[in-house]
């Protein structure tokens, strides 16, 4: 008689029952009755009875589904699961693949596994940090007391396709929180053992290559053998991964130049150094110890520095005469970035520090010349494209533009969001002598925007959210996150749009920023990075009963529950001690700026 008892049924048979090899045994007999779960397919609308305990793997097998890539993850009543996953009651499955983003999560991050793994492997007392998202891929520090080569780059690559090529199975293992600590402490893993202590959760997943452990936030797949492609290339001081691309699945994401972008991610490096604040453990062991304000002030006031600085810049540019070298003055400072990077803050904070160097700011937002919403152009699907620029009323922006750089007074648009109107505010304006045009909005740096103006009168500036924190060495904070819980709370609180319907537009969002937003960033003049160190753990806790309210019968519930699961991770912080004049008071609320 099998004495092979399964804990997790209890809850789903009789308390004298227990499975045995798929069949019930009850009191001590066998049945020859097997225990079965329904479960209903998505991909192609269909239910099946399959074994209990199946793995999402067996079931993908008994399905017969045929996917153009294969399923590295799945959707389980809208909430993401690896293909370990066994099924004990009926479930709705929706298989993943690399084109979606919670299957290229689990690609990438499983990438991250066997690149740890093969840098253990080569250099076991190396240090490996997975760090910026940069150039469609990820810089890697990889730290061992010597500048990185050629050579061991190439070691690397090669260490790790053995790992793919040797089609190892990646172990997934549930064990007690103290007994994890325990063991990344014998490791010297010190970011997981701060990040671990910090949670306060009983118990905690690992994963296993071989003889090498490691912790990853979310699924993975189940064996090297499905990374089916990847890169590693020498990139700065460091290295970079690269990972097909999402539209192109066969292919290598193209890497871009984006030298401004990483040089920002670098600055802020540096200031979390002098803080000794590089991950979330870091974080919340300050918040912790009571040093929530000094964290808040000095994020502060670095931000506010460097955007004296910009300042200072621009009046540089904007006082000097015409007559020298035939350069004519900056008369308009373009304020561009993705959505919910913190624009127009930026542009209300710069224009304070514009006035400080005797320059007169005039505000304009793009924000104010979208069309009346059915004049909008619309995506395939159907959908308003509100990121297409030519939402945008170019004609009226135009016009006002030439007449406010020839002296003239312009009424500027109002756009109403609740009704989709676009109406005149009654606001009039005009330049004077030593007046800038501050102009802020997504499509600020589009170069048919502003065709008619010579360059050189225009200043740009690109302002993005660029998360520089990460959980742990091996798992980063994506910078997308950030901006989408802005933009859940913002549009809450200010658009009355609920959680659910934000995280449904979020990717037409991204969508239309790679279009028309990304690809003209590295032309700014200057970038300026909207995050702040402490800024998750004050977002938790607005963010966190909006996505509470999203119900697990609709598709959103998958986003909604791992930014759920992401936030918790950080302690949180009472908004209490930012100050009015923070940029994150443009989507808490409380902000001395008028928006």
């Amino acid at each position: 008689m099998c004495r092979v008892f399964l804990l997790v049924m209890l809850a789903e048979s009789d308390e004298n029952d227990y499975l045995c090899k798929n069949k019930i045994v009850t009191n001590g007999k066998a049945c020859c009755m097997e225990q079965k779960v329904r479960i209903r397919c998505i991909n192609n609308d269909s239910t099946l009875e399959v074994p209990m305990g199946s793995t999402l793997e067996d079931v993908y097998q008994l399905l017969g589904l045929e996917m153009e890539n294969p399923p590295v993850a799945a959707w389980v009543n809208n909430k993401v699961q690896g293909m370990h996953y066994r099924l004990y009651k009926p479930k709705d499955l929706h298989f993943l693949d690399v084109t979606s983003a919670s299957g290229l999560r689990t690609y990438t991050r499983s990438l991250f596994f066997v690149l740890c793994k093969a840098a253990h492997d080569l250099w076991p007392h190396c240090r490996l940090s997975i760090d910026i998202p940069v150039s469609n891929g990820y810089f890697v520090d990889l730290l061992f007391g010597r500048p990185v080569t050629l050579d061991d780059v190439g070691q690397l690559r090669r260490r790790m396709q053995e790992i793919i090529d040797a089609d190892l199975p990646i172990r997934r293992y549930e064990v007690l929180t103290s007994d994890a600590i325990t063991m990344f402490e014998e490791k010297g893993s010190v970011s997981k053992v701060k990040l671990l202590r910090s949670q306060g959760s009983l118990y905690t997943t690992y994963y296993s290559l071989d003889d090498y452990q490691d912790y990853y936030y979310g699924a993975m797949l189940t064996r090297t053998s499905q990374l089916y492609l990847f890169g590693l290339e020498k990139y700065d001081d460091g290295l970079l991964l690269r990972l097909p691309s999402r539209e192109h699945p066969k292919e290598l994401g193209e890497m871009v130049t984006q030298e401004k972008m990483f040089s920002i991610f670098k600055e802020h490096h540096r200031w979390q150094d002098i803080l000794g604040l590089r991950t979330v453990g870091d974080m919340n062991e300050m918040i912790d110890k009571g040093y929530s304000s000094q964290l808040i002030q000095v994020s502060e006031a670095l931000q506010e520095k460097k955007i004296s600085q910009i300042a200072d810049d621009i009046a540089r540019r904007a006082t000097r005469h015409s007559h020298i070298g035939g350069v004519k003055p900056v008369r308009m400072v373009l304020i561009a970035g993705p959505s919910s990077s913190g624009k127009t803050t930026t542009c209300k904070r710069l224009s304070v520090q514009l006035s400080v160097n005797s320059i007169k700011p005039v505000i304009i937002s793009l924000d104010d010349y979208f069309v009346d919403r059915e004049k909008t152009p619309r995506e395939a699907s159907g959908d308003y494209d509100f990121e297409h620029l030519h939402a945008l009323n170019l004609e009226l922006f135009n016009e006002q533009l030439n007449a406010l750089f020839r002296g003239e007074e312009v009424e500027l648009p109002r756009y109403d969001f609740p009704t989709g109107r676009s109406m005149m505010s009654g606001k009039k304006l005009h330049l004077d002598e030593n007046s800038v045009l501050v102009v802020e909005g997504i499509h600020a740096l589009n170069p048919e925007l502003t065709a008619q103006i010579p360059p050189e009168c225009i200043y740009s500036v690109y302002a993005s959210a660029l998360t520089t924190l990460l959980l742990d060495n091996h798992n980063y904070v994506p910078t997308t996150d950030n901006r989408l819980l802005r933009r859940i709370i913002r549009d809450y609180k200010y658009r009355g749009v609920s959680a659910v319907e934000t995280i449904r537009r979020w990717p037409s969002v991204r969508k239309g920023e790679n279009r028309w937003i990304f690809p003209y960033q590295e032309h700014a003049d200057q970038m300026f990075n909207t995050a702040m160190l402490f800024e998750l753990a004050v977002i938790r806790g607005q963010a966190e009963p909006l996505l509470e309210q999203v119900p697990e019968n609709c598709v959103e519930y998958a986003e909604a529950y791992r930014l759920l699961k992401f936030l918790r991770y950080f302690h949180p912080i009472p908004d209490d001690n930012i100050p009015p004049t923070s940029l994150l008071r443009e989507f808490l609320g409380g902000s001395s700026f008028k928006y």
